[in-house]
């Protein structure tokens, strides 16, 4: 299909911005892009009249079936959070309501204009077909964790897991499906884990998900076991021999930014769960001097508890400058870049994230025709201090449009909702 947007301002992955734009998406990929009207016939000419176009935003740390707790343990620090409410709940999980909640999030998250999720949980493939069907993409991960120092990869159900979904379904659905693997975090496995796991990814080529030292008494207690940071008992124990996203890094220590930056890892930034949680709040703006490739992420819905990520861009811009007292150090294109180019990056996707002809054609339309916008000086601040998910009006992957205007094209939103509320109505009885 072969889409023309016409007199459509456009904001780049970098933040900046050009006006009165056409821009051509022919089957999954952006075809071109200029100043002038394009010669040719369209199968639809969609007006840009008060319409902004950037890439699709990259939510780079998530568990998607959690939205059954949404409101569910509210109010917790997260080690009561986690072992009053969580694992309980997670104890009674199973097929349907992994595959119907996941698909919600998946909803939530497309109407928020994410066109990629990276996510770290257990019952996968019920993850996977929801992303598949949804038209999303996705890096999935199987949260991998132990706790006998005896376990051998051989012995290992849960890494045994994780390599069949890689066997199945890495570059599945047309190459949105990517598997990574997963170590849950420092606290939550030994040594000889980290080594088989990160053998593996390495031998494959693959990413791998961690939590690292969201808290302070978890970074604290790795030190008081380890003599080490949480962060330097990967490294010693080869972790970071593959590209590494890091979920969290409130509590990083300045060797530790070193360390990720030397590696090429990510540091996914999730502010509204580590506030939420009490966490604490990263120190983004070192992190950056640092050249670590920062990106977003909610979290779960149980934590967070929305799964809007431009909420997560808009929140770290002013932590950032509220925490440090600077208003000017970090300017508002960086956010962008977090919301869309470093997601890609993070999750291996080098055609993806940006607005630049021969990339996919993965964008999302905002309407600045709204109240809460007005006026706009600057498309890119106005984006990152004024809109909101509200905004959205398309989101598109690789060329085709998956929600349009509060529609939904390959979801049946209202069979959806129905399901979800008989399964959490009966959830906890």
């Amino acid at each position: 299909m072969k889409i023309l947007f016409k007199n459509i301002t456009l904001m780049y992955g970098d933040g900046s911005t050009d006006r009165n734009m056409y821009v051509v998406v022919n089957d999954e990929k952006i075809e071109s892009i200029g100043k002038e009207l394009p010669e040719g016939t369209f199968d639809r000419v969609i007006s840009g009249e008060n319409k902004l176009l950037c890439p699709g935003f990259y939510n780079c740390h998530t568990h998607t079936p959690m939205t059954l707790f949404r409101g569910y343990a509210e109010n917790l620090p997260l080690s009561r959070w986690l072992h009053e409410k969580i694992f309980p709940a997670e104890d009674k999980l199973y097929p349907e309501a992994v595959s119907v909640a996941s698909t919600l999030s998946i909803a939530e998250m497309i109407k928020n204009g994410t066109v990629s999720f990276s996510d770290m949980y257990f019952f996968c493939e019920d993850i996977i077909e929801a992303t598949a069907a949804a038209g999303i993409k996705a890096n999935i991960s199987r949260s991998t964790v132990a706790f006998d120092p005896n376990i051998t990869a051989q012995t290992d159900d849960r890494f045994l897991e994780a390599v069949k979904l890689y066997e199945k379904y890495h570059n599945s659905a047309d190459g949105r499906i990517k598997i990574d693997m997963s170590i849950h975090a420092e606290y939550s496995t030994v040594p000889s884990a980290c080594r088989y796991i990160s053998d593996f990814a390495l031998e494959k080529g693959l990413s791998m998900h961690v939590h690292l030292s969201e808290t302070k008494s978890e970074h604290d207690a790795c030190v008081e076991k380890y003599g080490i940071t949480p962060t330097e008992f990967f490294e010693r124990n080869g972790v970071f021999r593959v590209p590494v996203t890091a979920a969290h890094c409130v509590h990083l220590t300045d060797n530790d930014m070193k360390i990720l930056a030397q590696n090429g890892a990510t540091a996914v930034h999730n502010p509204a769960s580590n506030l939420k949680l009490g966490s604490g709040i990263a120190r983004l703006e070192k992190m950056l001097s640092e050249r670590i490739n920062v990106t977003l992420g909610t979290d779960g819905a149980a934590s967070n508890n929305t799964l809007d990520v431009m909420k997560e861009a808009y929140l770290a811009a002013i932590l950032q400058k509220g925490s440090t007292g600077r208003t000017d150090t970090v300017p508002s294109g960086a956010f962008i870049q977090m919301l869309t180019q470093n997601g890609a990056n993070m999750q291996g996707r080098a055609d993806c994230g940006k607005l630049a002809v021969g990339a996919r054609a993965d964008l999302v339309m905002l309407d600045f025709d709204m109240i809460h916008v007005m006026p706009v000086y600057d498309y890119c601040d106005a984006f990152l201090y004024s809109a909101n998910a509200s905004n959205v009006v398309m989101t598109m992957v690789d060329g085709k449009i998956l929600y349009e205007n509060g529609e939904y094209q390959t979801i049946d939103i209202e069979k959806l909702k129905y399901r979800f509320r008989q399964i959490t109505e009966n959830y906890f009885t």
